[in-house]
C-alpha cells in the first residue's frame, strides 16, 4: 500500500513552488492576453484552392515579421484568419502585398479586415470569472450532498490548485490567452472533479469497511486501489489530446491548457484533494 498521506508536506511543497513562481510572474508581468481580451485586428485572406498547411507555415513567417504573437488559422479550407493586437492597416497592406508577391496567384484576395475593441475583452473576462465561480460552487454543493461537506472543501482546494497551476504555466511562458482558454479551464474543472470523486467514493466505501483504522490508512488504501484506474485514464486521454494538439494546429489554443489541466488534475486528485480531506477530518476530531 502506498504511503501518500505521510508525505503530504512534500506534495504541497511541490505545488507551492510552482504556484509561487507562476503568481510572481503573473503579478510582475501579467498574462499575455490575446486579441479576444485586449482587442486588435481580425484579418481574413482568401488563399486559393491549393492552400495547404505548408503554405500556411510559410505565410506565418511573413506575418511574424510584423507581429511575432499573431495567431493564424485555416478557415473554410482556403482562407487564412489572422488575429493580432499589433498589426495596423499599413502592416496588413504590407503583409497582403508580400503574400501576393510570394505566391503570384490571382485568386488571393483580402476578404475582410476589422477591429475588435478592448471593451469586449473586459466583458469576456468578467463572464469567464463568473462561469468558473458558478461551476466551483455547483460542484461544492453536489459533493457536499453526495458525500460530506469536508469532501467538497477538499475538492474545491484541488480545483483551485489546478487553476493556479495552469495560470502559472501561462504566466511564466507568456502563452497567449484567448477565449478558447476559458472553455479549456471549465473543461479542466470537470475532468479534475471527476477523477477526485472516484477516489472520494472509494474513501467512503473503505471508511465503512475499515472501521477502527486510522484516517491516513483509509486514505492511502483508497488511493492505492484507484491509482491504476487514474493513471490509465490520464494516459489514454493524453494520447488523444496530444495527437489533436500536434496534428490540428487550429485548436491548439484549446488543447494546450487541456494538457496542462489533465496532468495537474491527476496530480491534485491524488496528492492534494485526499491529504486535504485527511487534514480536515483530523482537525475536526481535535476540536471535539
Amino acid at each position: 500500500m502506498l504511503k501518500i498521506i505521510e508525505k503530504t508536506k512534500l506534495w504541497f511543497a511541490i505545488s507551492l513552488i510552482i504556484i509561487i513562481i507562476g503568481m510572481g510572474s503573473l503579478v510582475t508581468k501579467g498574462l499575455n492576453f490575446g486579441i479576444d481580451f485586449k482587442g486588435g485586428t481580425l484579418v481574413t485572406i482568401e488563399m486559393g484552392k491549393d492552400f495547404n498547411q505548408k503554405q500556411k507555415e510559410d505565410v506565418e513567417k511573413i506575418i511574424k515579421k510584423y507581429d511575432s504573437d499573431a495567431i493564424t488559422n485555416i478557415a473554410n479550407t482556403t482562407q487564412l484568419d489572422i488575429k493580432s493586437n499589433k498589426l495596423d492597416s499599413d502592416d496588413v497592406d504590407k503583409v497582403f502585398k508580400k503574400i501576393k508577391e510570394t505566391y503570384k496567384k490571382e485568386d488571393i484576395e483580402l476578404i475582410s479586415q476589422s477591429k475588435v475593441g478592448p471593451s469586449i475583452g473586459t466583458e469576456l473576462k468578467q463572464k469567464a470569472v463568473k462561469a468558473i465561480i458558478v461551476a466551483a460552487v455547483a460542484m461544492l454543493i453536489y459533493i457536499a450532498i453526495r458525500f460530506e461537506f469536508k469532501f467538497g472543501i477538499a475538492a474545491i482546494v484541488a480545483l483551485i490548485h489546478d487553476i493556479l497551476i495552469t495560470l502559472s504555466v501561462y504566466a511564466v511562458f507568456k502563452v497567449p490567452v484567448n477565449s478558447p482558454f476559458v472553455a479549456a479551464m471549465l473543461t479542466i474543472l470537470g475532468y479534475s472533479i471527476n477523477d477526485t470523486i472516484v477516489i472520494f467514493d472509494r474513501i467512503r466505501e473503505n471508511t465503512r469497511k475499515m472501521r477502527g483504522r486510522k484516517i491516513e490508512e483509509i486514505a492511502n488504501a483508497s488511493i492505492s486501489q484507484t491509482l491504476t484506474r487514474s493513471i490509465n485514464t490520464v494516459i489514454t486521454t493524453l494520447f488523444t489530446i496530444v495527437a489533436v494538439n500536434v496534428f490540428v494546429p487550429s485548436v491548439r489554443e484549446f488543447t494546450f491548457p487541456i494538457i496542462i489541466g489533465i496532468l495537474s488534475g491527476a496530480y491534485s486528485s491524488i496528492f492534494i484533494a485526499s491529504p486535504v480531506w485527511v487534514m480536515l477530518k483530523k482537525n475536526v476530531k481535535k476540536a471535539l
